[in-house]
């Protein structure tokens, strides 16, 4: 089989090397890929949102199967333009994909089939937003963009001040476009945090191996939200009885609500859960893999991916045992002094070998270039250095271990994943 990968990032890498183990496939391509991606996949210049040249390509080179890895094109419709033009596509078609791109869709999904949540409201104006958030007289409060943001559309707001500051910033300031013209104001909830991501054909759905993100940039879970600074699987917060009771409460009643309002969700769906003192609740949903979840759970993968792919696609995913390592897994991320704010690129990276990968750990390229001969860094987040072991504290210990032989001008990470609830 031809594959080819929509995406640039540390989850499309992980994706690609997985793709990479499978016997069915002959030919791997990546759309516009990276410098580390270029090393396990040939890589296209052609934008993840350009329906055209993306369906184009498809068949002028007899792609078999096009995996739709980020949110965006998924919710511009990727896989329904693929679709249409007779390509296997790996994805949710636009409908489902709602389920990320609206906070409202997804919050009044849950609200309908009772499927547990924070409490919220829903806001178009910001001043009504600001009059529901003083008269609540709540703290920390959460104010949501609607829309996608590279998942840096929540603000935890711990007073009145930061509450206001983060409505005007979404809604008026429009720091997130359009992706603002609403929010949601929801209650604060506590617990340890879970990502399970689920494949699902629609009907039968099958999580697979629960993680941990860790979303701030400083130590400690201090700082701005990012798009994540590691992750580390199992999750050790989800046991089994935790795992069944999700699956009766969220998973199977998310998927059958989908069926419901006639938008059947096929792909891999993402449950961001809280374990709260009164059960599992939904923070949010993601209609991709997460990242960098994605680099601690496919690892652990088993199973052929192209198999279960395919058998999403065809509805026959019940027919298929997926299995899992026992191992743990660890990823630390390095990102660009300065990042989730102002970051300066190109600067020169050193300490991988010509593969990018080191040995008994695997360096996921998510913001690299190869300029000049040298891989240089391009993004706000850089690297996700990988590490598989018997336990989560042997994981750790090898991730770290890679990442200090791993160097670029400000490079930045955090050195207690793994470690804080």
């Amino acid at each position: 089989m031809k594959i080819l990968v929509l995406g640039s990032g540390g989850r499309e890498h992980a994706i690609v090397r997985k793709l990479k183990e499978s016997p069915k496939v002959t030919k791997l391509y990546c759309a516009p890929g990276n410098g580390g991606i270029s090393h396990d996949a040939e890589c296209v210049p052609i934008s993840v949102m350009d329906k055209e040249k993306v369906t184009a390509f498809a068949k002028e080179n007899g792609i078999d199967l096009v995996f739709v890895a980020p949110d965006d094109p998924l919710a511009a419709g990727m896989v329904d333009a693929l679709n249409e033009a007779g390509v296997r596509a790996f994805g949710p078609n636009a409908a489902a994909a709602q389920i990320e791109a609206s906070k409202v869709f997804s919050k009044n999904l849950m609200k309908k089939y009772g499927i547990p949540t924070a409490g919220y409201e829903v806001f178009s104006e910001p001043d009504k937003a600001l009059s529901y958030i003083r008269e609540k007289g709540r703290y920390p409060v959460v104010v949501k963009a609607d829309g996608l943001a590279l998942g840096k559309g929540v603000l935890i707001c711990e007073d009145e001040k930061a509450a206001e500051d983060a409505v005007k910033e979404i809604m008026e300031d429009k720091v997130f476009g359009a992706s603002g013209n609403h929010v949601v104001v929801e209650e604060f909830l506590t617990g340890p945090e879970v990502s399970v991501l689920a494949f699902t054909d629609g009907h039968c759905v099958k999580p697979m191996v629960s993680s941990k993100d860790h979303k701030r940039a400083l130590d400690g879970d201090k700082g701005l939200n990012t798009g994540g600074m590691g992750t580390v699987s199992p999750n050790p917060y989800y046991d089994g009885a935790m795992a069944r009771r999700c699956m009766q409460e969220i998973f199977l009643p998310t998927i059958r609500a989908m069926q419901q309002e006639g938008r059947p969700f096929k792909g891999c769906l993402y449950f961001g859960l809280m374990l709260t003192p009164n059960g599992p609740k939904v923070i949010e949903y993601n209609a991709r893999f997460g990242d960098p979840e994605t680099q601690v759970v496919l690892p652990r993968l088993k199973t052929d991916l192209v198999t279960i792919i395919e058998s999403v696609i065809d509805g026959t995913l019940e027919n298929v045992d997926i299995q899992w390592s026992k191992e743990a897994a660890a990823c630390v991320v390095m990102a660009s002094g300065g990042y989730p704010v102002k970051y300066e690129k190109g600067k020169v990276i050193t300490g991988l070998d010509e593969n990018g990968q080191l040995p008994g750990v695997t360096v996921y390229h998510a913001g690299t270039a190869e300029k000049d001969g040298c891989l240089v860094t391009s993004g706000g987040r850089v690297l996700g250095v990988t590490a598989l072991a018997s336990t989560l504290d042997e994981a750790l210990q090898k991730a770290y271990e890679a990442v200090e032989k791993i160097h670029f001008d400000g490079a930045h990470y955090r050195r207690d994943i793994g470690r804080t609830r």
